[in-house]
């Protein structure tokens, strides 16, 4: 195993800010296994990337609110690459925008299982497989700034899930330390990304940048060089962490 490259297998990994922590990986030494849902040319893509840097690629179909996907997802990444060695939780949903008094009960259902039940059995399974293996692994969640502003006339419940992985970040952190496993967050800011065209107002970025200091949306390599920085060595000592990457909010 010591002749091997690490692998990492990030979830929600064919857009946005995964595919973006993808090619940043793969920059960084990392074969990456690819999760997504539905864009299976996306992924590909995404995949193509990871190789022109001389890394291998795997694309791995699964749902995250799915338990069953995941085991599988594992399974085949370790197939396909060798023991998996970090994870990035990148999969995430907002249901529609919107005040809390019209969101409905399968919406909030919906964002807890792939945002909250999703990430967290995305961490036992590599907690699991970290041990079985003696690898001192290295779990990244992707959280966000709502968990902090609560997101009002928008998304309290998308808010309130990710505040429950920030919470969960901590205390698996804590538990898994003497293993040699670091576990942290990544909060970003509003970001350059399909999620706002998926809660139903592709303009949002526009209407909420000027209520960032610094003026403007990250891209979403600026917020996966966050996550692979603390995928790297230079982060050996950071642990139970959540990095706010956010613009000054």
């Amino acid at each position: 195993m010591a002749d091997q490259n690490p692998v990492v297998l990030i979830t929600g990994a064919s857009r946005g800010i995964g595919a973006a922590t993808a090619t940043l990986a793969a920059r960084d030494g990392f074969d990456v296994a690819i999760g997504y849902v539905k864009h299976e040319a996306a992924a590909q893509q995404v995949a193509e990337a990871v190789r022109r840097r001389g890394r291998r690629a795997a694309i791995i179909r699964g749902d995250v609110a799915v338990p069953a996907d995941i085991t599988r997802m594992f399974t085949q990444a370790e197939e396909q690459l060798g023991p998996i060695t970090a994870i990035v939780n990148n999969s995430g949903i907002t249901g529609p925008i919107g005040p809390f008094s019209k969101t409905s009960s399968a919406t909030i259902e919906q964002v807890f299982r792939v945002n909250v039940f999703g990430t967290m059995e995305c961490c036992r399974q590599a907690v699991e497989r970290f041990q079985r293996n003696g690898i001192a692994g290295v779990i990244v969640n992707v959280s966000s700034v709502a968990a902090r502003t609560g997101s009002p006339q928008e998304y309290i419940h998308y808010a309130a899930s990710k505040a429950a992985v920030e919470t969960f970040t901590l205390g698996l952190a804590r538990e898994v330390a003497e293993h040699r496993i670091r576990v942290c967050a990544v909060a970003p800011g509003s970001t350059f990304t399909d999620i706002h065209a998926s809660a139903g107002e592709p303009d949002r970025p526009q209407r909420v940048a000027p209520r960032i200091p610094l003026g403007r949306l990250a891209q979403p390599e600026e917020i996966a060089e966050t996550i692979t920085w603390l995928l790297s060595p230079a982060a050996s000592y950071l642990t139970g962490t959540v990095v706010h990457c956010a613009g000054g909010l």
